[in-house]
């Protein structure tokens, strides 16, 4: 996929565990790791807004396109 998440980068960044983004975002551990690991489908932008407004953030600190990563859907 052509979208990259730098979740993790943010989060060293700001010195913050999945864990305490977890409670601070009302997210589950096991859906920020998805997230954090590519694995996500889609983001609620209303999830992404509570994320950057933890992580002190804009989406596209989070967020990066690479189209190198692109994949061809058939």
């Amino acid at each position: 996929m052509a979208i990259v998440i730098n979740l993790d980068v943010m989060l060293a960044k700001r010195k913050m565990s999945v864990t305490e983004l977890s409670e601070k975002v009302g997210v589950t551990m096991a859906n920020l790791s998805i997230l954090k690991t590519g694995k996500a489908k889609a983001v609620r932008f209303s999830t992404l807004e509570k994320i950057c407004e933890v992580l002190d953030c804009q989406p596209g600190d989070i967020l990066e396109y690479d189209p190198k990563k692109s994949t061809t859907i058939t």
